[in-house]
């Protein structure tokens, strides 16, 4: 249904219009075609988000949008760096700073953190480590009052999630980061109910960085309570970090609690 509304939205750009609404309407069909992409990507229909993220990058540089401009190519990043192509993700990120000038705070903070990822994922500590510093600072002066409202989601307990993703990755590759359990921890308190994807897969992550840190019992917790807002949605993308924790969770399977964590995970993901 939202790709029949994304193709009748994309005709309307072909017809005759007053100037003056013209960039209304590229506008209009560029934030439909970013709901739509990000639809896509957690499907994991990712050559219909790339197309689709790709179609709604440009109508939004035609309606001259910088806001919705940097929120397309801030998931434009992430689906890269999700893909395993960090380098593209830091080319988007990169390109969603374009013009800095014109963007909020909170979007200063929602790109450098994806190239923070981007630079965790390519093995860079120190350019990750910059990078979040960089997020951190845009974030401590962020003022919602100036966001679009599609930036509403990326409050605190978002910030520190997604830096906490950065520095999770830096911890699997053998770089101990502490930091990384402290935000993970902050994300899982400060989301609400209403946030339950994102509240999942922090928790997902946290009782992930637990089990690989060697601390199983705090991650079969942490994962339980994972599983208890995950079975509440249909998230592939969330199905994934639930996965990931039973892989790492398989040298420490002796433990009776850490198999039956991983009995339930198989459970939850094939219902």
């Amino acid at each position: 249904m939202a790709t029949a509304q994304l193709k009748w939205a994309s005709a309307l750009l072909e017809c005759r219009c007053p100037e003056k609404i013209r960039p209304q309407l590229f506008a209009a069909a560029a934030r439909l075609g970013m709901v739509v992409g990000a639809t896509d990507f957690d499907a994991y229909a990712h050559d219909d988000a790339r197309r689709v993220f790709a179609f709604a990058a440009a109508c939004a540089e035609e309606a001259g949008e910088w806001h919705l401009r940097a929120k397309i190519y801030s998931f434009r990043a992430r689906q890269a760096i999700w893909l395993g192509d960090a380098d593209t993700g830091l080319t988007h990120a990169e390109l969603g700073l374009a013009r800095s000038d014109r963007l909020t705070a909170t979007e200063h903070a929602m790109l450098h953190t994806a190239r923070a990822r981007a630079y965790a994922k390519l093995g860079d500590t120190a350019a990750a480590l910059k990078a979040i510093g960089q997020a951190d600072d845009a974030f401590a002066h962020c003022d919602p009052a100036a966001d679009p409202p599609w930036m509403a989601y990326y409050d605190e307990a978002q910030h520190q999630g997604d830096t906490g993703h950065a520095l999770y990755d830096l911890a699997l590759a053998g770089d101990h980061q502490p930091a990384a359990v402290e935000r993970f921890d902050t994300a899982v308190k400060l989301h609400t109910d209403a946030y339950v994807r994102s509240r999942a897969m922090s928790r997902t992550k946290l009782a992930a960085l637990h089990m690989a840190v060697g601390d199983p019992h705090e991650a079969v917790a942490m994962g339980a309570l994972a599983l208890s807002d995950v079975g509440q949605m249909r998230s592939r993308r969330a199905a994934d970090g639930l996965r990931e924790l039973a892989t790492l969770g398989y040298r420490y399977r002796a433990i009776p609690e850490v198999t039956e964590l991983r009995e339930r995970i198989k459970e939850t993901i094939n219902a």
